[in-house]
């Protein structure tokens, strides 16, 4: 669906390449994570699937962007949010209307889809982010969850093959989160589409994700399944990725030689692996 092959990205005003030979390949239907540090490229890459680079921020451009065999540089942007659809950081400013149901109609609208098709899109879109009691509603009148719901749900409208948020819940509480996160890993595996999150929070990522990309200063450092990732979490400390405490205590005791097993994504998995040690029943032969 995705590939990534050797990508190196400068910003026209930045003196070093804030990409640097990038390779990353995901398939259709895959949820993917990326995070890292502030300032270590993650939403650039982002920028580099959508089409934002180098269409929208000019800079130097090397290697390739593939989305279901469309070339992102060769493509126009029009062409590319047919494929790829985002929801940016700052849902304030995604929004162009002032009634939920108006906002849902405007990508329909631009994009010329048949008028015969746009009632039952609309339906379907509200319908998927839990929100068809807000159609009417002011926008104003929203909650940050439910305005992030509409943003989404006016993308989904568009049925995208690609769906990329930058930081859909930096300005959530933790339970609107995982309802997010809940509906787009429902939507994910219901329609076979990929989806794309940047996201702070690492421990959020990893109960939802199939595979977590960790960014640093441009370059992948880690890219595999949450477990596979989580294993380095003194690796992870030390390039500005905070671990779950959990993570980073069952991670301790492995190093030790006190539990075996993969390392542990949460809370639940710490009391698991523990009470097996305290048991005798987890501890290393």
């Amino acid at each position: 669906m995705i590939e990534i092959s050797q990508l190196s990205f400068r910003y026209r005003e930045g003196a070093d390449p804030i990409l640097k030979g990038i390779d990353l390949s995901i398939p259709d239907g895959a949820f993917v994570g990326v995070t890292g540090a502030a300032g270590s490229g993650k939403s650039t890459l982002t920028y580099a699937i959508n089409g934002i680079i180098p269409h929208c921020y000019p800079g130097d451009f090397y290697g390739s962007v593939r989305v279901d065999g469309v070339d992102t540089c060769e493509a126009s942007l029009t062409d590319i949010s047919r494929l790829v659809g985002s929801v940016c950081q700052d849902i304030d400013s995604q929004m162009v209307s002032s009634v939920v149901e108006d906002e849902v109609l405007y990508g329909l609208e631009n994009f010329g889809v048949p008028k015969t098709e746009i009632p039952a899109r609309v339906d379907e879109a509200l319908a998927a982010m839990g929100i068809a009691e807000l159609r009417d509603r002011s926008i104003a009148e929203l909650s940050g969850g439910q305005k992030q719901k509409v943003a989404v749900a006016s993308v989904l409208a568009l049925k995208p093959r690609v769906l990329v948020l930058d930081e859909p819940t930096a300005e959530l509480d933790p339970a609107s989160s995982v309802a997010v996160f809940d509906l787009l890993k429902r939507y994910s595996v219901e329609h076979g589409t990929t989806v794309i999150v940047v996201e702070q929070k690492i421990a959020l990522l990893s109960e939802y994700v199939d595979t977590l990309v960790i960014v640093d200063e441009g370059e992948i450092r880690f890219c595999g399944t949450p477990h596979e990732v989580l294993e380095h979490s003194d690796k992870l400390l030390e390039i500005g990725v905070n671990c779950p405490r959990s993570t980073s205590l069952v991670n301790r005791l492995r190093a030790r030689g006190l539990v075996c097993g993969p390392a542990v994504c949460t809370v639940e998995g710490a009391v698991c692996a523990c009470e097996g040690l305290l048991s005798g029943k987890g501890a290393c032969a």
